[in-house]
């Protein structure tokens, strides 16, 4: 027999043993193995080295030879990449939005961001009125598939003008009311218009819906109507969406008098304007909605309780008129049937109580002196920073940069510097016209966190120029 020829057999015969035996279970003695296979000492050394290369035993020096740990079978990785072929070119661009959702670490201050801090929210007054919700006898039965009679009125009174209850739909959330509105008045591969710059979930969801945007310019006083006329010819477009009260990012509220202007001009293009009046309660200066003024179905008015009260509330109503309103009633349906109806109800129950006046009484004195330190700031630690106006209410302030300033590498230097900020740049659709950052006052803890921000950029702003 030669000796390689005995090795082999000796590590097959072993290999067997190996795997009738448990992890760890101790192998015979080389001396038991040489009696029982008729090798030499060398030849039982050399199988068992070459199992424990195979990582079948582990060797004890003094101790012997021991079945070794089986290792882990690795899964095979499924290709998904067929998939690139069967979804198409239709990609759902998520990166501005992620962006301003996205909570920053706990050693960043936060400078950006769409919500209340959790100091300024009223959960504990929430969450009474959604004991008080949930305990009624019907709470868990399925609602009006339009929502909840009492809370499609309350949105209804707020809207003022003729607005019924009959023309407002309960939707989840400020977003979702974008994205019914998008796909319900405008076909995939048309234009809609948009101010410019603008909120980047509109965009996000206008591209998801299938649509191409025409950015309209606006000024200090919101979109111009003149430019809104001229758009609307060039591009042949059904739908305008617009922020009029306390936009986002800029802070411009609409005047009364252009209010009537696009309105005008959107009648003269048989055209819808999209009203997302996402901070009317933001402000205790915000002016009548343009639904209100509208007796001709023109507006589709979408008001948010999310942005005053929490993130979770996601609840939110569209208003509309005529064939467009069943369109909407119908979207909704199809895709999520109904809003669930603890969650209506409960702010049926925060809104009809003493407590939302007092919450509205609260939000609007520490916006103020949010704002005004925040203003104050960066008139003091960074006055190249120049604001764009100062805003009636809200969460924001827009500044314009000098123009040589690198707006990514100032952002990037400002996060590693401990603050976040939002660029300017996730607003435009497009080419925004030199660097901008939107600066939030809601999101710190405190007034001097928020001071403490300001500092941090001012450092990183220093470092780069």
């Amino acid at each position: 027999m030669k000796d390689d020829s005995s090795i082999a057999q000796v590590a097959a015969m072993l290999r067997e043993e190996i795997a009738a035996r448990q992890p760890g279970d101790r192998l015979p003695s080389s001396r038991e193995l040489m009696r029982r296979h008729g090798v030499s000492p060398v030849t039982v050394s050399r199988a068992i080295g070459q199992l424990a290369a195979e990582g079948r035993v582990i060797t004890k020096p003094g101790s012997g030879a021991f079945v070794a740990p089986r290792p882990t079978p690795l899964r095979e990785v499924p290709d998904l990449s067929w998939q690139t072929v069967a979804l198409g070119d239709r990609v759902i661009d998520d990166s501005g939005v992620t962006a301003l959702l996205t909570a920053p670490p706990e050693d960043v201050i936060p400078l950006t961001g769409g919500y209340l801090n959790a100091a300024m929210r009223p959960d504990r007054q929430l969450s009474a009125a959604a004991s008080r919700a949930v305990k009624r006898l019907d709470a868990w039965a399925a609602p009006p598939l339009t929502g909840v009679a009492e809370l499609r009125g309350w949105f209804a009174r707020q809207a003022g003008g003729e607005v019924t209850a009959a023309d407002a739909l309960i939707v989840s959330g400020g977003q979702a009311a974008l994205s019914h509105a998008f796909r319900a008045l405008a076909a995939p591969g048309t234009t809609m218009l948009m101010e410019t710059p603008t909120y980047p979930g509109a965009m996000a969801a206008a591209k998801a819906a299938g649509l191409r945007t025409a950015a309209v310019p606006m000024d200090a006083d919101g979109v111009l109507p003149d430019l809104l006329a001229e758009a609307f010819a060039v591009t042949g477009a059904r739908v305008f969406y617009c922020q009029p009260t306390l936009h986002n990012p800029t802070g411009a509220t609409l005047t009364g008098e252009r209010r009537e202007q696009v309105l005008q001009v959107a009648r003269a293009h048989n055209a819808f304007v999209i009203e997302d009046d996402y901070a009317r309660y933001l402000t205790d200066r915000a002016p009548t909605p343009m639904v209100a003024l509208d007796r001709y179905g023109t507006v589709v008015h979408v008001s948010s309780l999310t942005k005053i009260l929490a993130p979770s509330l996601r609840l939110a109503a569209v208003i509309a008129r005529g064939p467009a309103a069943q369109r909407l009633r119908a979207g909704q349906l199809v895709e999520s049937f109904f809003v669930a109806r603890p969650l209506q109800e409960t702010a049926l129950e925060f809104v009809s109580s003493p407590a939302w006046p007092r919450h509205l009484a609260a939000v609007h004195a520490e916006l103020a002196t949010r704002r005004a330190a925040l203003l104050a700031a960066l008139a003091a630690l960074l006055p190249d920073a120049e604001p764009h106006l100062l805003p009636r209410g809200g969460k924001h302030v827009w500044v314009r940069l000098p123009p040589h300033v690198d707006e990514a590498a100032l952002v990037e230097e400002a996060r590693r510097n401990g603050v976040q900020v939002s660029p300017g740049r996730i607003y435009y659709p497009a080419e925004p016209p030199g660097p901008r950052l939107r600066l939030t006052h809601s999101a710190a803890v405190h007034v001097a966190e928020l001071t403490e921000g300001v500092r941090r950029l001012a450092d990183a702003y220093a470092r780069l120029s």
